[in-house]
Parts: C-alpha cells; sequence; structure tokens
C-alpha cells in the first residue's frame, strides 16, 4: 500500500534565530522548496499540517520557514523532525517511474518463476544509475536498475519481474561466510 505522504528532509538544526529550519533535503528537484504551501512534520505516528510561509534550497539543503515557528529555540525543537508532502502535491512523475518508498518491499521474481527476494534500499549515488539492494534467502543481492534488467514494477501487486537472464549478468551476491586470511 503506497504512503499517503513522501518524505522531502529532514529538520538539522535552526537556521538563524527568526524560526527558519534548516533540511537534509530528499527530493532530487530543489526549486520544489520555494513552491511549497503545506508539509507534513512527523510527530510520533501522526502527520501534522503546517504552513509554509518561505522556503528556498542551496547546496543540497533546503531552508524553511514554517507558521508558529518564529524563534532559534521553536526551530530547535524541531531538529530530527522529518518533514514530508501529501501525494496530492508530490511532484508528477514520468511515465513507468517510481518514488523510491514505493519500491522499498516490493517482491522481486524473476521470468524463469524465481522469487529472489524483497527490495529494501536504492542507492542512488551512481551517476549511471540506481542500484537496487535486496534481501534474499542467500543473503544480500545488489544489481543495477537497468531497463534491460527490469521488466516491469507492479506497486499495486507489490511485485518487480526481472530478466533471469540478464539477472545473471549484473546481479551482485555478497558472501555468506567470509574467510579470513
Amino acid at each position: 500500500m503506497k504512503n499517503e505522504y513522501l518524505e522531502i528532509g529532514e529538520i538539522v538544526r535552526p537556521q538563524g534565530i527568526r524560526g527558519e529550519v534548516k533540511l537534509r533535503q530528499e527530493s532530487q528537484d530543489e526549486t520544489r522548496y520555494a513552491r511549497l504551501k503545506t508539509v507534513w512534520l512527523k510527530q510520533g505516528d501522526a502527520y501534522v499540517p503546517r504552513k509554509v510561509l518561505r522556503g528556498r534550497a542551496s547546496g543540497g539543503f533546503a531552508y524553511l520557514t514554517l507558521e508558529g515557528v518564529e524563534s532559534r529555540e521553536a526551530a530547535e525543537a524541531l531538529r530530527g523532525t522529518r518533514v514530508y508532502v501529501d501525494r496530492a502535491n508530490a511532484l508528477q512523475l514520468p511515465e513507468g517511474e517510481h518514488f523510491i518508498c514505493d519500491l522499498i518491499g516490493l517482491r522481486a521474481v524473476t521470468t524463469a518463476g524465481e522469487e529472489i527476494g524483497v527490495l529494501k534500499d536504492v542507492l542512488t549515488g551512481n551517476p549511471m544509475c540506481d542500484v537496487y539492494a535486496f534481501a534474499t534467502e542467500k543473503g544480500g543481492m545488489m544489481m543495477p536498475a537497468l531497463k534491460r534488467v527490469i521488466l516491469s514494477v507492479d506497486v499495486e501487486r507489490g511485485e518487480m519481474l526481472l530478466d533471469a537472464d540478464a539477472l545473471r549478468e549484473v546481479a551482485f551476491w555478497q558472501d555468506q561466510e567470509t574467510e579470513t586470511v
């Protein structure tokens, strides 16, 4: 099931003395922070809406001025709080692309009928392509997110179909036992 909220950052500290907060940004679109009208702050299990008075981004960080946060102390109290947008106000992705949070937890199966495991993480630091990390019965498995390997993604069914032959060519399996020399 898709989460109604998508994380766009985490408050890392106050910025200045008037209540602005600094976020480690989780969105690839830096311009989105200037357009935000409302964000949701995760407090316990609840998502609490907060009006955005001003937003900007620079150098991998975003800065927000939130309604009701008017001092450094009030901003400091929000340190570590995760910041979200609701799906209705999320960025529109091109056809065939998915939010990472919707991919995590998908079961991977191959065209040969082999159950691979569950997607646990998506590593986005590679400039060529993302890398998917799976938990499998054999241990960890990683693979580049290539169209020739990933034939289909069905978020509603919770399943990803992988080409068995292409997967054998590109998959990296974590050794279950390590030898000491």
